[in-house]
């Protein structure tokens, strides 16, 4: 059975997310639903859906969402029964009427090769439900590795609501506790599959929103993005490099350097970069990339 989680804040596409839930074609999935504390009550709207939506609905008495997203995450899967599979679904996302039903026609498949990710095709829209982007699909198996090199090179795009994770390696593993979830989504996909295979239903869509409302799409934020960035990166090359090849650290090492002179004043990057370097023998690099950045310093100086 598949578990579909809803942390629910915003009120504004609510209805949308419902109703495409309501419209699915296969109705063998449990809804749970977590309120975090949201100033917008969406009991009325829930009364609408009771009677086609199977749901659990649950208000919490603080918001914890708006400073540690994933611990939001967290208390709206406690409430998850014995479903093996689940999805966290964004309150402004939604799906095509047939992404329940593509699941379990491929489940057997991936059963059979013991794979714990699974992703649909996307497509981004925005306010008004119009697409903005072509529609994102994948290899049918792809190593994990690879699609975060494809990802970063620009060639494909990622967001949490369009995996299916197995429950127990999410409850063994859990969430990466990154600012804002930044980048936890990959993290997830690389962890969960053990840095092996993702499996791909391309038969189905998952529909991402961007509308200004949401992180993504905002940038007040940006400070908070380059911090989980540079420790996503920083966590990769420091305790997954077994995993990586040499391309995928030197990538990984120009995404951390980038991050880090996006936010040089930060003490505590400092710290990391040079404790990352130093003990991994990038001696070269380390000391190419503090004289480059010195130069840039002393330039601006005598300006």
């Amino acid at each position: 059975m598949l578990a579909i989680v809803i942390p629910y804040y915003k009120l504004t596409f609510f209805e949308t997310t419902l109703q495409s839930l309501a419209n699915q074609t296969d109705k063998r999935f449990n809804l749970y639903i977590g309120d975090d504390a949201s100033p917008e009550n969406p009991k009325v709207l829930l009364e609408k859906y009771k009677s086609v939506l199977n749901f659990d609905y649950k208000k919490f008495d603080t918001n914890i969402g708006g400073t540690a997203l994933v611990k939001q995450w967290e208390r709206c899967m406690e409430g998850i029964g014995d479903e093996e599979w689940m999805m966290i679904l964004g309150d402004d996302d939604t799906l095509e009427e047939n992404v329940v039903a593509a699941f379990y026609a491929h489940l057997e498949e991936i059963e059979q090769l013991k794979i714990n990710v699974v992703r649909f095709a996307t497509v981004v829209i925005n306010q008004d439900d119009e697409k903005i982007s072509k529609m994102h699909t994948h290899p049918k198996l792809e190593k994990a590795t690879d699609f975060l090199m494809r990802r970063f090179k620009g060639g494909t795009r990622s967001s949490l609501s369009e995996y299916v994770f197995r429950k127990s390696i999410v409850q063994d593993i859990g969430f990466k506790n990154l600012p804002l979830a930044w980048y936890t989504d990959l993290s997830a996909v690389l962890e969960f599959s053990g840095f092996d295979t993702i499996f791909t239903i391309n038969d189905a869509v998952v529909y991402f929103r961007i509308s200004g409302l949401n992180i993504t799409s905002r940038n007040d934020n940006l400070a908070q993005k380059n911090r989980a960035s540079f420790q996503f990166y920083y966590y990769l090359l420091k305790d997954k490099k077994e995993f990586l090849d040499s391309e995928q650290k030197n990538m990984l090492l120009k995404r951390l350097e980038k991050t880090f002179l996006d936010n040089k004043k930060n003490i505590y990057f400092w710290m990391l970069f040079t404790k990352l370097y130093i003990p991994n023998f990038y001696f070269k690099k380390y000391l190419l990339f503090m004289g480059n950045m010195l130069q840039s310093i002393l330039k601006k100086i005598n300006e």
